[in-house]
C-alpha cells in the first residue's frame, strides 16, 4: 500500500540539545548563535587526524567530540598553532563541538568557535559512551517515518496493527487483547519509523493511552486496565486487515500462501480476518500473533498439515508417536 512518507535531510544544532540536551548531558559553555547550524549526517566524529592539520576525508557535517586523547593534544599545543588548527576546523562549517568527561577548555579555542558562530557543548560522559547514545538518538531522528490508520497493540511479544474500514471493529478487537493482556500502542494515528530495518509503531505523547470506542466515547486505558494496559512504543510484526464477512471466499483458507505489506521497504507478513456478528475478533488476532510466534522458532502449522495430506495421499504417511504434540 502507497503511504507518505517522511524523510528528513538534517536537524539544527539547538533542535538536537532541545531534545537529547538533558539525557546526554549537555550544557553550552560559549554563544548560541550556532544553535541554527545543521547536523546532516546522523553520527558523531572525533576529530583526532582534523586536529593535526589533515583535513581530507574529514566529516564535518557530523556533530564533533573531543576526548581526552584530543584535549591532551590541543593542551600541548602552543596557543598560535592551536588556534590555527582550530579555525581550519571551523571553516569547514561543522555543526557542533562536544567535549566528552567535562574537560577543560582553552579560553582560544572558545573565541575560536565564537568567531565562527560554532557552538561548544560540554557532557560529563565518557566519549565513547556519548557518542553510543548520541548516534543512537540522531538514528532515530533521521529515520524516515509514515503513518497508518488502525490500532497498534503488542501482544505476547507481538507487535500487531489491526486495520480496517471504519466500524470494522478495530476498537472492540484492540480492547479485547487488552483484556487478555496486551498493551495499547496507539489507536487511530499509528506513527512507523524505520530505524535500520527495523520498524517502530508509536503515537504523540499527548494521545498514548486513549482509545475511542463507538457510542461509548473516548477511554483512557490505563484508568480502566492499569499501566501494563499501555506501552510507548513497539515493534511492528504483523498486520491484520479485518474485512467484511461477506470477502471470505477471497481470503486463504489454509494460511499456506503467506501474504506481506511494504511498510517503508519493510515486508511485514499480512492476514485478512472476516468479520461478523458472533465472531470473536479479538480471540482470532491473538491466535493469528501466536501462530507468528511458533513460526519465528521455526514451526509452521499450515506447511506440517499440507505435508501430512500430501504423504497421505502418497500411501506414505505415518502418525506421529505423540499425535496430540509432534512439535
Amino acid at each position: 500500500m502507497d503511504r507518505k512518507v517522511k524523510t528528513v535531510s538534517h536537524i539544527t544544532v539547538g533542535e538536537f540539545f532541545e531534545r537529547h540536551g538533558e539525557s546526554l548531558k549537555l550544557s553550552p559553555i560559549n554563544s548560541i548563535e550556532g544553535f541554527s547550524k545543521k547536523i546532516i549526517e546522523p553520527s558523531v566524529n572525533r576529530p583526532g587526524l582534523a586536529l593535526a592539520g589533515f583535513l581530507d576525508h574529514f566529516a564535518y557535517l557530523r556533530i564533533q567530540v573531543l576526548g581526552n586523547s584530543e584535549v591532551d593534544y590541543l593542551n600541548a599545543l602552543d596557543e598560535p598553532t592551536r588556534r590555527e588548527r582550530m579555525r581550519n576546523i571551523f571553516l569547514e562549517n561543522l555543526p557542533c563541538l562536544v567535549v566528552s568527561r567535562e574537560a577543560i577548555v582553552h579560553q582560544d579555542v572558545i573565541d575560536v568557535a565564537n568567531e565562527h558562530g560554532v557552538s561548544i557543548f560540554r557532557t560529563p560522559l565518557s566519549t565513547m559512551r556519548f557518542i553510543n547514545s548520541a548516534t543512537f538518538y540522531l538514528e532515530h531522528d533521521f529515520a524516515p517515518t509514515t503513518t497508518a490508520h488502525g490500532c497498534m497493540l503488542e501482544y505476547r511479544g507481538v507487535g500487531v496493527l489491526i486495520k480496517g474500514k471504519s466500524g470494522s471493529g478495530k476498537s472492540e478487537t484492540a480492547i479485547g487483547l487488552v483484556e487478555r493482556g496486551g498493551a495499547l500502542i496507539a489507536d487511530d494515528h499509528v506513527k512507523i519509523r524505520n530505524v535500520n530495518g527495523e520498524l517502530t509503531a508509536y503515537t504523540d505523547d499527548f494521545s498514548r493511552g486513549f482509545i475511542e470506542m463507538r457510542g461509548i466515547g473516548i477511554i483512557n486505558v490505563t484508568n480502566i486496565y492499569g499501566l501494563g494496559s499501555i506501552r510507548p512504543d513497539a515493534s511492528l510484526d504483523l498486520i491484520v486487515n479485518l474485512r467484511p464477512y461477506s470477502d471470505l471466499n477471497q481470503v486463504d483458507r489454509l494460511g499456506i500462501t503467506r501474504e506481506t505489506e511494504d511498510v517503508l521497504g519493510v515486508e511485514i507478513p499480512c492476514v485478512d480476518i472476516p468479520v461478523a456478528p458472533g465472531r470473536d475478533t479479538a480471540r482470532l488476532v491473538a491466535v493469528t500473533a501466536l501462530e507468528l510466534q511458533l513460526r519465528r522458532m521455526g514451526y509452521d502449522m499450515a506447511a506440517e498439515f499440507n505435508n501430512r495430506l500430501t504423504e497421505k495421499l502418497a500411501g506414505n504417511y505415518t502418525p506421529p508417536n505423540n499425535a496430540t504434540n509432534s512439535w
